[in-house]
């Protein structure tokens, strides 16, 4: 079994939402940035979502939008982040889960960027503006690296797609409980519920859910019927307001650690 399947499977005998976190790579630099990967694995972050900073990050709200413009201006690159993984990998017991958009990778070279992925230690791959039906070459060039090749469902993604993915994907599924694009909400959208059940019809693999959660009442909801809860924007926020402290690293731990509350 790979990393995530161990992490989904014991996720799924324990009863508790699991809680995937996702942060913006060199946000405020990538030293920084090794501190925050090895306190959300110290707060019990079940999945390490790492994502890696783009000049146009058309799915990506404010807050992250303002994230990606700071790790760029201290000069972080896909190349710097895969180095970074690969140093710090033996720290981090979660699964880790490299969040790309396909220009990055496409500059680095798809072979490349493959065969440095799985000696950093990446258990999966998400690249969020890729087409499911463009997704297979991609898929086998990870599939035989042993890379979770990770795929975004939306509430606009049609029940062929969606069969579709559940035969590409692996790791798990990554639904987004609405359209526009990431930042916290106060509630969660009305069908996110039905967003989860419809994946689950067509495919076992685990669902995690996104998009505007940013509190326990939020994770537990979601776990009533998602596999996990994916938070990006809220704590992305803590790093943009801590990102300057000598607490940076345990405002993290903390914000995490009352999520799983």
């Amino acid at each position: 079994m790979t990393r995530l399947e161990q992490t989904f499977a014991r996720i799924r005998s324990n009863g508790h939402p699991g809680l995937v976190t996702y942060i913006t790579a060199g946000d405020p630099d990538l030293d920084r940035t090794a501190g925050i990967l090895r306190a959300l694995d110290r707060a019990g972050a079940d999945v390490l979502e790492v994502g890696v900073p783009f000049s146009d990050p058309l799915a990506d709200g404010p807050v992250i939008q303002r994230a990606t413009e700071r790790a760029l201006a201290s000069g972080t690159t896909l190349s710097g982040v895969l180095d970074l993984l690969r140093t710090i990998r033996g720290d981090i017991r979660a699964p880790i889960v490299i969040f790309s958009y396909a220009n990055p990778i496409l500059r680095l070279g798809s072979e490349r960027f493959a065969d440095r992925a799985r000696d950093a230690g990446v258990d999966g791959v998400l690249i969020l503006d890729l087409p499911i039906e463009e997704a297979d070459e991609s898929r086998t060039m990870l599939t035989q690296r042993g890379i979770d090749t990770i795929l975004l469902l939306s509430p606009t993604t049609t029940d062929e797609r969606l069969r579709r993915a559940a035969e590409l994907g692996s790791g798990f599924l990554y639904a987004i409980s609405r359209l526009g694009v990431t930042g916290a909400r106060d509630a969660l959208a009305a069908g996110a519920q039905d967003m989860v059940e419809r994946i689950r019809r067509v495919s076992d693999l685990p669902v995690a859910l996104g998009f505007g959660i940013s509190k326990p009442d939020h994770v537990r909801e979601v776990g009533r019927w998602a596999d996990a809860a994916v938070v990006g924007s809220s704590l992305v926020d803590v790093i943009a307001r801590e990102g300057t402290s000598a607490d940076l690293n345990t405002r993290v731990e903390e914000y995490v650690r009352w999520l799983k509350s």
